[in-house]
C-alpha cells in the first residue's frame, strides 16, 4: 500500500515502510491538521535516526523532547506529544515486544483489536475506531467484526483519515470535519 495522506511522498513512505510509523501518526492527529501529523514520524525517523518503539522507548526524555520541538516541530504541542509518543513506543515494547504491526495480526477479531487500540496512550474510542477503518481501508487489514467496531468510518465516504487517498479526498475530509463542527455549533 502507498499512502498518500501526508501529500509528501516521503514522509508517506515512512507510513509504508514503519507500522509504528503510521500508530505514530495516528496518536499525533489532535489539534493539528492530519498531513502534518502523519508527517511527525518520519520528522522523528530523519532528526532520531530511527522510528523503532525501542529506540523511541529508551531515548532520554529530555533529548526526545529537544528534537520533537525542532522547528518545524514534530507536533504543535510538541513536548506533551513526545512524552505521549515515548509512552506509546513503551507500550508497543512492553506488550508486543516492539512489533508493532502484531497489535492488529495477532488480533483475535474487530472488538479485540478496538480493545487493544483503546488502552494506547492517545486513543479513545474515536481514534481507536478510525484507525481500524484505517488498517481497513488502506492496509487490508480486517478482523472479523471490523465493520462493527469502526462504526461510521467503515462507510465509504470522506470522514477521516481513513478516507485520504490523495490530495482531492484530504479536501473532502476537512470539509467533512469543517461541516460537522458547525452544525455542532448551530443552535
Amino acid at each position: 500500500m502507498a499512502f498518500r495522506i501526508c501529500q509528501d511522498p516521503a514522509a508517506d513512505k515512512v507510513l509504508d515502510e514503519h507500522p509504528f510509523a503510521l500508530l505514530a501518526g495516528m496518536m499525533l492527529d489532535q489539534q493539528y491538521p492530519m498531513e502534518h501529523a502523519f508527517r511527525g514520524p518520519a520528522k522523528v525517523l530523519e532528526r532520531f535516526g530511527s522510528i523503532d518503539p525501542a529506540d523511541i522507548a529508551g531515548a532520554d526524555p529530555e533529548e526526545f523532547a529537544r528534537l520533537c520541538a525542532v522547528p518545524p516541530a514534530v507536533h504543535r504541542f510538541p513536548g506533551s506529544m513526545a512524552a505521549r509518543l515515548q509512552a506509546l513506543a513503551q507500550l508497543v515494547v512492553a506488550e508486543y515486544d516492539g512489533d508493532t504491526a502484531r497489535l492488529w495480526t495477532e488480533a483475535k477479531d474487530g472488538r479485540d483489536l478496538l480493545k487493544r487500540l483503546q488502552a494506547l496512550p492517545g486513543f479513545g474510542k474515536q481514534k481507536a475506531q478510525i484507525f481500524v477503518a484505517l488498517l481497513a481501508k488502506q492496509v487490508g487489514v480486517r478482523p472479523e467484526g471490523w465493520e462493527a467496531v469502526a462504526g461510521g468510518y467503515a462507510e465509504t465516504g470522506h470522514r477521516s483519515v481513513a478516507d485520504v487517498v490523495d490530495a482531492e479526498s484530504l479536501q473532502q475530509v476537512r470539509d467533512f470535519k469543517k461541516a460537522k463542527k458547525a452544525e455542532a455549533k448551530a443552535p
